[in-house]
């Protein structure tokens, strides 16, 4: 059974950060893509980043550039999402995915809660 499983979220300030991990199991990712998107309340889900299978090439939404960065540890099975200048906008429920492509997907983790608030 292929288990994707996020870590790392919870409550910061504005201006602070946070990493998010990714952990897979059941099979190997490292010949995939993988990524993070999030889902604010009411709002649809959202793509935030995305590492190629040997990290030599990211892709970042505009929003985030600059604050964010994706990386990952092939030898783990892991994906890794480093939160920069965090302010309201990027609370949301993270979500990381292994395999197929930013489009679609293969798997899904269960999400973590990203909460930026005083």
């Amino acid at each position: 059974q292929v288990q994707l499983v996020e870590s790392g979220g919870g409550l910061v300030q504005p201006g602070g950060s946070l990493r998010l991990s990714c952990a897979a199991s059941g099979r190997t990712f490292s010949s995939d893509s993988m990524g993070w998107f999030r889902q604010a309340p009411g709002k649809e889900r959202e793509f935030v980043a995305a590492i190629n299978w040997n990290g030599m090439s990211t892709y970042y939404a505009s929003s985030v550039k600059g604050r964010f960065t994706i990386s990952r540890d092939n030898a783990k099975n892991t994906v890794y999402l480093q939160m920069n200048s965090l302010n309201a906008e990027d609370t949301a429920v993270y979500y990381c995915y292994g395999g197929g492509t930013y489009h679609y997907p293969d798997y899904w983790g269960q999400g973590t809660q990203v909460t930026v608030s005083s």
